[in-house]
């Protein structure tokens, strides 16, 4: 199995532009009660307290696409995890405008919350448009690697879903010969339009929506863990 702290350092920028006070109350008020504990094992019950289903998000952005489906699946479990402050605030505001009690959050390393989940305990893996590192010498740093991938593999349910989006040409074909070399994963596509057209089941992003108004074409890849 490859190693997946290979990718354990977090690069770029953690903080953009300056918080302003309502943003700095929700950090300081809401963030508390929302984050991932920063030690031990992460059950769904000492998460959520009780034995629900799980999903986690890594890297969700401004938050829209893990509200949405923490909303739409009220009895399931959402862990999303974004090194952004400026995301981390934004998934607070939703958090707080929806009233959803079954989301935490973890400001940082993604991998460091899911190689503490329990084996088995993922229903679905989201990873919509990483950081692309578009550059060879980069490689190394993308998440779509056999590191983080065997961690993923790992933690999810047989049968269990992992998806990726990108409107990076390059990751999309790292992440298609990647994927192609596992034998854990099957690719739910019988044909293009599988893969080009958003499922009804995932909720646009305004990053998403950028890139489209940038005229990129977007990517929707979902894989089924065998």
């Amino acid at each position: 199995m490859n190693d997946p702290t290979t990718i354990r350092r977090l690069y770029g920028r953690r903080q953009g532009h300056a918080l302003r006070a309502g943003q700095a109350a929700l950090v300081e008020e809401l963030l508390p009660r929302v984050s991932v504990p920063t030690d031990g094992d992460l059950s769904a019950a000492r998460l959520f307290g009780d034995d629900r289903p799980m999903q986690v998000e890594i890297g969700f952005g401004a938050g829209e696409h893990l509200a949405a489906q923490a909303a739409a699946a009220p009895d399931t479990g959402f862990v999303g995890c974004e090194p952004f402050l400026n995301g981390v605030v934004g998934a607070l505001g939703h958090i707080r405008d929806g009233a959803l009690e079954n989301v935490r959050l973890h400001m940082g390393d993604a991998l460091e919350v899911v190689e503490r989940l329990p084996d088995a305990s993922l229903e679905r893996v989201y990873l919509l448009h990483p950081d692309p590192w578009p550059k060879a010498r980069h490689a190394k740093r993308r998440m779509m690697n056999h590191g983080p991938l065997d961690l993923i593999a790992r933690k999810l349910k047989p049968g269990a879903e992992f998806r990726l989006g990108t409107d990076d040409p390059t990751y999309c074909r790292w992440s298609m010969m990647v994927m192609d070399q596992r034998r854990d994963f099957t690719w739910l596509a019988d044909g293009p339009q599988d893969f080009l057209t958003r499922p009804a089941d995932w909720p646009e992003t305004r990053y998403e929506r950028k890139a489209r108004r940038q005229g990129h074409e977007v990517w929707y890849f979902r894989y089924r863990r065998i």
